[in-house]
């Protein structure tokens, strides 16, 4: 007889993105930025590295929400941090969706929602896209405590129309988490609908466009109401000390960063552009990655096995049938890219 609650015992854990031991390969597979952090934040790591260690971090994370109330002209009161985007996303659900309590999300899209689901008892209410990604109207009709939106969309890197998320949120009687995992690659956001909408959050990371996945720094923005609520929820030392003064050093320094999804954006325009040239369907991405569809005559999950044989890895979502003939390739460096073509192409045209 097991101990674990049935829902739990009953369900599978999330797979993240392969992380090989041997660091040999060109990882284009988990939406890493490929560029380093900038130099404040490696010299204030160094620095930090003394007695303060001994202690136990801030709690609330002031230097952090300092800088980003600064950052986005809002109050302090209005942000959340979290360790990661995904300990936000889990905070939410916790806190707005109990056992058999709906909480809506159109697919495909981020398998973690799912779990997050999965882990509260909740009831997932999963809304098909079309093959365009465009938002779903029945999502608004699904009545749900909390609607997870990610803008842009993984894994196919689009994004919603801003008109939309306004729409959505004015109809919605539960709350919108709007998830910008992936905003500092596209054009705008949707932070102007918090000081609209109390019901809207707003959740953001600095894993991507600011290079620090391995800190594990994220931040929602939503009314304070709704941050004093999810305050109770998450735990009371979530960031450690060097991961809250990498961040406050990053937000010191967002040139950099800028520059970087700058770099990125060119980099995925010319990868879609010879990726289409070879016969790929590759949906107009918004992020640091795209989906391409293979041609026809390509087996996809095939070719992720060949690259990883040549020492290369993107993503293949065999188990989801809608996407089982594509590919989730991360926008490395230029010479990155040049070798996943090389060889991906070559692959495509032995198919």
């Amino acid at each position: 007889m097991t101990p674990f609650l049935p829902h739990i015992a009953g369900m599978a854990g999330y797979i993240p993105g392969e992380q090989p031991a041997d660091g040999e390969y060109l990882k284009l597979n988990t939406n890493e930025n490929p560029y380093p952090p900038s130099p404040l934040v490696l010299a204030r790591l160094r620095a930090a590295l003394d007695g303060r260690l001994r202690r136990y971090p801030d709690a609330a994370a002031t230097g952090v929400r300092r800088r980003l109330a600064a950052l986005f002209g809002r109050d302090e009161e209005q942000f959340l941090v979290g360790n990661g985007s995904d300990e936000l996303l889990n905070v939410a659900v916790r806190c707005f969706a109990g056992a058999a309590d709906g909480v809506a999300f159109a697919t495909p899209t981020y398998p973690y929602y799912g779990k997050l689901v999965e882990l509260q008892d909740a009831r997932r209410v999963a809304v098909e896209f079309d093959d365009d990604f465009a938002l779903p109207a029945s999502l608004s009709a699904a009545d749900a405590r909390l609607t997870l939106v990610p803008n842009p969309n993984s894994p196919s890197g689009t994004v919603v129309a801003r008109e939309d998320l306004e729409s959505l949120a004015a109809g919605l009687s539960g709350i919108l988490l709007i998830d910008e995992a992936y905003v500092d690659f596209a054009r705008g956001g949707a932070l102007d609908l918090v000081d609209r909408h109390a019901n809207v959050i707003v959740v953001r990371t600095l894993s991507k466009s600011f290079s620090l996945a391995g800190l594990r720094i994220g931040f929602c923005v939503a009314s304070p109401e709704v941050v004093r609520g999810m305050g109770k929820v998450k735990e009371h030392y979530n960031i450690n000390t060097l991961s809250q003064v990498a961040a406050e050093a990053a937000l010191d320094d967002v040139d950099w960063m800028r520059r970087n999804a700058r770099r990125i954006a060119a980099t995925r325009s010319r990868l879609t552009g010879t990726l289409r040239v070879h016969g790929c369907h590759v949906w107009e991405s918004e992020a640091n990655f795209v989906l391409a569809r293979m041609p026809s005559s390509a087996d996809a999950g095939r070719i992720a096995s060949e690259l990883r044989r040549r020492r290369i890895l993107v993503r293949y979502f065999g188990g989801d049938p809608r996407l089982s003939d594509c590919l989730r390739i991360s926008v490395g460096t230029d010479a990155e890219i040049d070798r996943l073509l090389q060889e991906l192409c070559g692959l495509m045209r032995k198919a």
